[in-house]
């Protein structure tokens, strides 16, 4: 007999991409040297510091038992300091800052603290699949509003406001942005907390990205009464190029961050006193590694955009982050059998903008965490296909 999956399973599917890397995987092992340019996974190591704070606190025998849930108080205070420093927010390391296993952890501890079934999420279209998947995962219904490139893509709160917003408990939105690279800004940071406060709802940004070719460091706790009403999750995945190591923190005010803990504190052990002790270290980076580490990015755009180029694609030179967001000419009638064509023909792997939602069904990403070398030869293959 085969036992019945819960029926919150059927209103997710498999993760795009988990799928999409075990086609890769698949080709690669029949013998095609596929050139993944679709995930955002920084391929440069962590400081050297970072490593050696973790193997060397490894190699103490009282470092390996159970951990805080909360995260240790010297690990929260390097959070704490690196949120004065470069986003000019005040943080208690006490009561306001719990740290997670990344991010994308923190997506389902505060869907599972704060949304009922029933309860309406905003969830932005383009943006990250997860905000919807663990919506539906919770048992709350998600309600997409739009961005879109004439908008600049940001969010249309007027039309919001002439909505009817009162199943609405939780707002996602994400700048700097991923897909579409786009920064945030004190004024759309005011804006979502005036709208936020004034509907009730409770405003989380996802802001992993503001150290990728970017030097405006905004948080949206930075804005007066923010802490009312909002959360800002971060990372060291993309700004620390520590994406395997899964350390990342939730901040706001303490009773939310109380809320959250009731959640994470069922779920988990805490964490390996080694990887807290190295990411303190990578928290105390110099500004100069992250110029270190940005100069190769910018290296790397250079030939993403030359790959745009060739594709005949559009996009903003303005952008930041791990990846270049473009659109596909008028004449491609359809972007996933594009992207697929140009993955079986020339073993490039790109990935199309539909997984984000239906504005991105005309745009591809492609990701900067591949070698220069590698980049080159996904241009030529690219090249010789077209």
């Amino acid at each position: 007999m085969i036992v019945k999956p819960a029926d919150r399973t059927a209103n997710v599917q498999e993760y795009y991409f988990s799928q999409k890397l075990a086609q890769i995987d698949r080709m690669r092992r029949e013998g095609s040297d596929v050139i993944n340019l679709g995930i955002g996974s920084p391929d440069q190591p962590p400081s050297e510091n970072t490593v050696s704070a973790l193997i060397a606190e490894a190699k103490k025998p009282a470092s390996h038992g159970y951990q805080s849930y909360s995260g240790i108080p010297s690990l929260r205070k390097a959070f704490s300091d690196w949120y004065k420093k470069y986003f000019h927010v005040n943080l208690n390391p006490d009561n306001e800052i719990l740290l997670l296993m990344g991010s994308k952890e923190g997506i389902m501890h505060i869907s599972m603290a704060f949304v009922n079934p029933g309860d309406e999420v905003l969830v932005p279209d383009p943006g990250y699949p997860t905000y919807s998947s663990v919506t539906n995962l919770v048992g709350g219904i998600v309600r997409k509003y739009d961005l879109s490139e004439e908008n600049g893509w940001l969010p249309d709160l007027k039309s919001l406001e002439h909505s009817d917003l009162s199943k609405v408990k939780l707002m996602w939105v994400n700048y700097p942005n991923m897909p579409t690279g786009v920064k945030g800004s004190v004024d759309l940071f005011t804006k979502l907390i005036a709208f936020s406060r004034k509907n009730g709802i409770l405003l989380v940004n996802d802001n992993p990205y503001s150290f990728i070719l970017n030097k405006e460091y905004i948080s949206i706790l930075a804005v007066e009464g923010a802490k009312d009403t909002a959360l800002e999750l971060n990372s060291l995945s993309k700004s620390h190029n520590m994406a395997g190591w899964r350390i990342g923190m939730v901040a706001g005010q303490s009773d939310y961050i109380k809320t959250v803990l009731k959640v994470k504190s069922n779920m988990d052990s805490g964490m390996f006193l080694a990887m807290q002790m190295a990411a303190i270290e990578a928290l105390n980076n110099h500004d100069s590694w992250y110029d270190t580490v940005n100069s190769v990015y910018i290296r790397r755009r250079k030939i993403v955009e030359q790959i745009m180029d060739l594709l005949k694609c559009s996009y903003d030179k303005s952008q930041i982050g791990l990846f270049v967001w473009g659109k596909i000419p008028e004449n491609i009638p359809d972007c996933e059998s594009y992207v697929e064509k140009i993955l079986m023909k020339s073993l490039v792997f790109i990935t199309p903008g539909f997984i984000f939602g239906k504005n991105g069904e005309r745009f591809i990403r492609i990701s900067l965490c591949a070698t220069e070398e590698k980049l080159n030869e996904a241009k030529n293959r690219i090249t010789a296909l077209l």
